[in-house]
């Protein structure tokens, strides 16, 4: 069956709902395809910090700003740099006025959902294939042979996107850093421990090519990453069937620090969840290709290092949604003015991730980022 929309939204995260809601404000309406069965089809997990200049703009844009403030965290923007050892080099309180409150990922992503029109988004059109028609048209295929095609193709399907291909050759890279995810379920009554040392916000302790990055979720758990600079096939080396002995050989990699640190692993709840950590390049673009363009991960996928992914998805999807209120019956201009300010802006928090990697788990990455953190306004709270 082949079905034409004017506009198709490739994924319904953050970004790609973004795009659809500010649309949808200003009387455009796309229909958004995604590969999950429904909205319930998989926990979204994680805290996001929103920034002032880039998530909460889009979300003014979108007219749900103060939807966005009755899910806020209080106390979430609380922070502590701790180093191998359990020392605290330094701890924030959290307090009002720090610019990114924290929100819990699935409020958020629900928030923009109940936002939209019911059959706005198509659930389980799993895509396998994209080609360019004549006049600036796509079609898209879908995993149960369906099509659609359309005149405006946005890809915001993340790292492995099916769009890009369109419009780039770019794949994204091993970054060197690999990431093993715990959670620590009931922290306060089950793990007190693990729940001091990561306090009420979030928590970065650093060793050289290793660390433990954390925080404590809305529900009162705690996520735990563990990341080491790995070889990329590190983790194929890692029985993670068998979680007592994961555990066992991911905390090899931390002998001697804390055991109060070591308990993010050794104590943690359900199987170890291993994860490689991709980067588009930095600077990533692509010429002006006739009704189509991406957004989020899949324009500039980078590593985690700068808190920047999602609030710059939200943005992209923003400012590509006002674009095109801005430019009606002319999407190429639309698009040639989305991209004139995507590009920079994505080069420039790119390149702020791959240095705060290095910096991270560098030789002397806690005393830099004590530096970091301690430099008064400006410095804090943007790793």
């Amino acid at each position: 069956m082949n079905t034409h929309v004017p506009v198709a939204i490739i994924g319904a995260g953050l970004g790609g709902l973004t795009a659809a809601r500010v649309l949808h404000v200003n009387g455009i309406e796309a229909a958004v395809f995604d590969l999950e069965a429904s909205a319930q089809a998989r926990t979204q997990g994680g805290m996001l910090d929103i920034h002032e200049e880039s998530g909460q703009e889009a979300l003014r844009a979108a007219g749900l700003f103060e939807g966005f403030r009755g899910i806020i965290h209080e106390g979430g923007e609380a922070m502590r740099l701790l180093g191998p050892d359990g020392t605290v080099h330094v701890e924030e309180n959290g307090g009002a006025g720090h610019g990114r409150p924290e929100v819990d990922r699935g409020d958020l992503r629900a928030l923009l959902l109940g936002s939209l029109p019911d059959g706005t988004v198509r659930w389980g059109r799993k895509v396998t294939g994209t080609r360019t028609l004549d006049g600036g048209r796509h079609e898209v295929t879908f995993a149960d042979d369906s099509t659609v095609t359309t005149d405006l193709l946005i890809g915001a399907d993340g790292a492995w996107s099916r769009v890009r291909p369109l419009v780039s050759d770019a794949e994204p890279a091993y970054t060197g850093i690999s990431f093993v995810e715990t959670d620590l379920q009931e922290a306060d009554v089950r793990h007190p421990r693990s729940a001091a040392v990561v306090g009420r916000g979030s928590l970065f302790c650093l060793g050289g090519p290793q660390a433990f990055l954390a925080h404590r979720e809305s529900d009162g758990s705690l996520h735990v990453y563990t990341a080491l600079r790995a070889d990329e096939g590190w983790l194929d080396t890692v029985d993670f069937g068998d979680t007592a002995k994961a555990k066992a050989t991911v905390l090899g990699r931390f002998e001697g620090w804390d055991e109060g640190l070591r308990g993010l692993v050794a104590d943690a709840d359900g199987e170890l969840v291993p994860r490689l950590i991709h980067a588009l390049p930095v600077g990533h673009r692509w010429p002006r290709v006739p009704g189509v363009t991406l957004l989020g991960d899949a324009a500039h996928l980078m590593s985690p290092f700068a808190g920047e992914g999602a609030n710059l998805a939200m943005l992209d999807g923003a400012e590509l949604g006002l674009a095109i209120a801005a430019h009606p019956g002319d999407i190429e201009a639309a698009l040639a003015a989305y991209e004139e300010a995507l590009f920079p802006r994505g080069t420039a928090s790119a390149a702020e991730s791959a240095a705060h990697l290095e910096t991270m788990f560098g030789e002397h990455g806690l005393e830099r980022m004590v530096e970091f953190f301690t430099a008064g306004p400006g410095g804090s709270g943007a790793a």
